[in-house]
């Protein structure tokens, strides 16, 4: 197979977005766009992938290099449009030797399939591969007139289209794929001669075509292709990444009982046969085994549910929480950093973070793990089988045995031992009386107020 590489062109201002953070950093599903689209192009192989950023954002310079070294960044500056933006890649690219895709950075929702047509019209002879889509509105999409055999002819921008031009469904989504040699030599071959005095990469299409070269386009969804230059459009491809989501959950065997209020990310993993119910978050780092239930209105990151499990409803469990087979949440408990044993339970308004829970133990309302001193998080244990009563504070760093139990409003600030009961708790004073003497004491002193 011919080798592959890709320029993803990050480099634009974003300034649309009306945002502080820079437009390529925004998310879709809990991962930034830029992200996205370099997990699409290393999934259809590309072996070479060259992110072309702005002396404007620092932060996706930083991202890039991060995630693929600092020889995979290329910079553009001054911005001088689009050919101009692939052409700085060319140091980057120096020595690589194949099919070099062009892409977009802010179409979050390319998927592999969308864009491994290009790579097999270039193995099939076409010179120069297209991406292009059928908008319900074209109204300022450049549109691909094709000859009779499907052979891209031209991009007409509609400033200067005809209107037989005009009446072509077909748009360039901006994307291609060539050879980097036949690429580069073409864009050496663009002129900056227009108003902006910018290099179009659009331009190529003509030069190619007056050189007798193969163009064709493949057409993708419009939804593959949807752009995110505004909050309007980044909210709207979160919209068809949520559908997504929820169709492929159902068509795996998850039970959803109102799939439209459940909000997945890009990496949420739920085994067939769990059940999903209403308003549920499932932000980044969740994995729900089979036969798990997530009940109503419950938040979930960074976290493992096994199988059997319960959560919520109102449940949340931050990164760590790793909640063991038939375990239960529920309603207003927050688990953090926190392994729950097979059927150990927590039902009622808790907080467990920074340790561990034996099987089968019992976490009674109101428990608190105590784990954090304002500058270091310690650690509580729990052991197989305890009983912690309602209303423990657990001081950590501390454990509580196996099969321990602890009486109910207490604060634990020493070990307790397997099988004791660990009491700590103020004494209680009766005074007889006193409410019937402390009441009449009022209401006289209030009657004596009033005289005055």
């Amino acid at each position: 197979m011919t080798a592959r590489a890709a320029v993803i062109l990050a480099a634009g201002q974003g300034t649309r977005m009306k945002s502080a953070t820079p437009k390529v950093l925004h998310k879709v599903g809990g991962r930034t766009l830029l992200d996205r689209v370099i997990d699409t192009v290393e999934q259809i192989g590309c072996q070479r992938i060259v992110v072309v950023v702005g002396n404007h954002s620092p932060a996706v310079r930083e991202l890039a290099e991060k995630r693929l070294g600092l020889g995979a960044v290329a910079l553009q500056d001054p911005p001088l449009g689009t050919g101009h933006a692939v052409m700085a890649a060319a140091a980057a690219l120096e020595g690589f030797e194949g099919d070099v895709l062009v892409t977009n950075a802010d179409c979050p929702l390319l998927l592999p399939e969308d864009l491994e047509p290009l790579f097999a019209m270039r193995a099939e002879g076409a010179d120069l591969a297209l991406l292009g889509f059928e908008p319900a509105d074209a109204l300022l999409y450049g549109r691909l007139i094709r000859g009779a055999s499907g052979e891209v002819l031209k991009i007409a921008e509609p400033k200067d289209a005809t209107p037989e031009e005009l009446a072509a469904k077909s748009c360039y989504a901006g994307m291609l794929a060539a050879e980097k040699g036949a690429l580069m030599g073409w864009l050496g071959r663009t002129s900056n001669n227009n108003a902006k005095g910018e290099y179009y990469l659009t331009e190529i299409v003509s030069l190619a075509v007056g050189d007798g070269r193969g163009v064709r386009a493949h057409i993708a969804p419009e939804s593959a292709v949807m752009g995110c230059d505004t909050p309007m459009q980044l909210a709207a491809a979160e919209a068809v990444f949520q559908q997504r989501a929820r169709a492929e959950a159902l068509a795996n065997g998850v039970a959803l009982q109102a799939p439209e209020t459940v909000h997945f990310s890009y990496d949420t993993r739920i085994g067939p046969g769990a059940s999903v119910e209403p308003f549920v978050v499932f932000a980044p780092g969740v994995t729900v085994e089979g036969g798990a239930v997530i009940r109503a209105f419950s938040h979930l990151e960074g976290a493992v549910v096994r199988g059997g499990a319960i959560i919520g409803p109102y449940a949340r469990l931050r990164p760590g929480a790793d909640i063991g087979e038939d375990a239960h949440i529920g309603n207003f408990v927050e688990v953090k950093k926190v392994r729950l044993g097979k059927g150990a339970k927590a039902n009622h308004l808790s907080y467990l973070g920074d340790g561990t829970v034996g099987a089968g133990a019992n976490i009674g309302a109101g428990t608190i793990f105590c784990n954090y001193d304002g500058f270091d998080k310690f650690e509580t244990h729990v052991g197989e089988g305890a009983f912690i009563g309602s209303d423990t504070a657990l001081v950590a760093p501390v454990t509580v045995g196996a099969g321990a139990f602890t009486g109910t409003g207490s604060v634990i600030t020493d070990d307790v031992p397997a099988d004791a009961l660990a009491l700590a708790r103020g004494q209680q004073v009766v005074k007889p009386g006193w409410a019937a003497r402390f009441r009449e004491r009022k209401r006289a002193e209030k009657a004596a107020k009033l005289k005055k």
